[in-house]
């Protein structure tokens, strides 16, 4: 589990595809260091579990599930990704339950800058609509965020200077990709209405 507050950006050093699967290592020297073999870090969103590491860097195997899902697919080495250690019981957390197991890809589609702050506004695919509501929460790249507005087909994210600096949502532009998380207990809820409409 991890709370959407990213510890440091990483450096992609190499993705290595393996079949239907990949192994990527990534610079962090924050992330490894406390970590062990068989630990979770998130990857710009996608839990990966540590199999190999060094002083600052560590190495994990890639699902083809998460490939698939993710923009993990479109990674190469020298690109910085959002790095975040799972959280610890006790743990304060400061932004909201982010499991790592996203639902998808979402388009950056525009831009939208304000004196201190930035508007970012992405698509929404029609599945995911039910789960995503204005004021509630949403982790894009693994960063915990609070939805802003929601449309049937878009959803944006009002960014505060920090989270531009600290995060790699400062670097996009129209046309990204980014992976998106939604809330934890929306989908739950959402699982228990399919199965009460199943049994009306």
């Amino acid at each position: 589990m991890f709370t959407g507050i990213i510890e440091e950006l990483g450096t992609v050093l190499d993705w290595t595809v393996l079949g239907d699967a990949a192994r990527i290592t990534v610079r962090g020297p924050i992330a490894v260091s406390d970590a062990k073999h068989g630990d979770s870090i998130s990857v710009s969103g996608v839990c990966l579990t540590v199999i190999a590491q060094g002083d600052d860097w560590f190495t994990a195997d890639v699902m083809a599930e998460s490939i698939a899902m993710s923009t993990l697919k479109q990674v190469a080495a020298g690109q910085q990704v959002n790095l975040e250690r799972a959280a610890k019981v006790g743990d304060r957390i400061g932004g909201h339950i982010v499991q790592g197991h996203i639902d998808g890809t979402s388009e950056l589609l525009s831009i939208t800058e304000g004196s201190a702050w930035r508007v970012l506004r992405f698509s929404l695919d029609r599945e995911l609509a039910p789960l995503v509501t204005r004021k509630g929460s949403v982790a894009i790249d693994g960063v915990s965020l609070t939805v802003s507005d929601v449309g049937t087909d878009w959803f944006e994210v009002s960014l505060i200077p920090e989270t531009l600096t600290a995060t790699t949502l400062g670097l996009r532009k129209p046309g990204d990709l980014v992976n998106i998380e939604t809330d934890i207990l929306a989908r739950q809820v959402e699982r228990m209405m399919q199965f009460e409409r199943s049994l009306a």
